[in-house]
This record gives structure tokens, C-alpha cells and sequence, in this order.
């Protein structure tokens, strides 16, 4: 009998599957300093997601350095060690195909910031103000 192939719906849950686990091998890596690096031994770097194409065969690592450490050069660094990052999360991970890993800088953080520093904005209070009175009005 021929196998059954995935419903999109199960291939979504596998592909984030896979991402999660990418992510907590890539992670785990880092954290043990098994990256021979001076830069990334240097740098305490978070693994905030990995987005998985829908074939599985590539993987982007969206990377947060912490403590000040500069986003360029931990990238630069991490993409001078894709070949050993790639085998090893190969073997961890048992696929048929080992996924092509590519390393971007995360910037969801300065986006948040970004939205944030903008509702703090006294012009973007004043409307929420407005839009709050304006609600209660006509009730009675």
C-alpha cells in the first residue's frame, strides 16, 4: 500500500515541529560553546525562531545576541560556521535531508520598540483618549 501523503494541515505541524527542534539543537550547541569561535564563545546568542521552508530542506535561524554584543558580527561569525552548525544538527536530527541553515539577525525586538515608543507618543494618546470618551457617549 502506498503511503498516505501529509494533509497541508500536518505538514504546517510538522514543518513548525521541526523549526522548535532545529531551534533547541542550534540553541543547545551555542549554549554549550561547542562552536569553536571566538566571536560566538564570546557572545551569549538566543535562537528566537527558525522558519523552516515547506519541504524542510531550508531553515532560517533568526539570532539575538545578548549582552551588547554586536548583531553583524555574531551573524558575520555564524555564517562562517554553517558547515559545522549544518552537520551537526544533521546528526541530532535524523531526517532524510539535512536542512541548508541560513543566520539572520532577529529584529522583532526593535520592532516592538519601535510600537511601543509609538503608543507612547503623546499625539497617539491623545486619539486612544478621544476614542475612549467617545465609546461612552450616546449610551443612556
Amino acid at each position: 500500500m502506498a503511503k498516505q501523503p501529509f494533509t497541508a494541515e500536518q505538514q504546517s505541524v510538522r514543518v513548525l515541529k521541526v523549526g522548535e527542534r532545529v531551534r533547541h539543537i542550534l540553541s543547545e550547541l551555542l549554549a554549550r560553546g561547542e562552536v569553536h569561535d571566538d566571536v560566538v564563545s564570546a557572545a551569549h546568542i538566543s535562537v528566537t525562531e527558525v522558519r523552516m521552508t515547506p519541504d524542510l530542506r531550508h531553515a532560517t535561524a533568526y539570532v539575538k545576541p545578548l549582552l551588547g554584543a554586536g548583531d553583524e558580527e555574531v551573524v558575520h561569525a555564524l555564517r562562517q560556521n554553517t558547515a559545522f552548525l549544518q552537520r551537526e544538527v544533521a546528526q541530532r536530527l535524523g531526517l532524510k535531508f539535512a536542512p541548508k541553515l541560513r543566520f539572520r539577525k532577529d529584529e522583532s525586538f526593535a520592532e516592538a520598540d519601535r510600537i511601543e515608543a509609538l503608543l507612547r507618543d503623546p499625539k497617539v494618546l491623545r486619539d486612544l483618549d478621544d476614542e475612549g470618551k467617545g465609546e461612552g457617549e450616546g449610551e443612556g
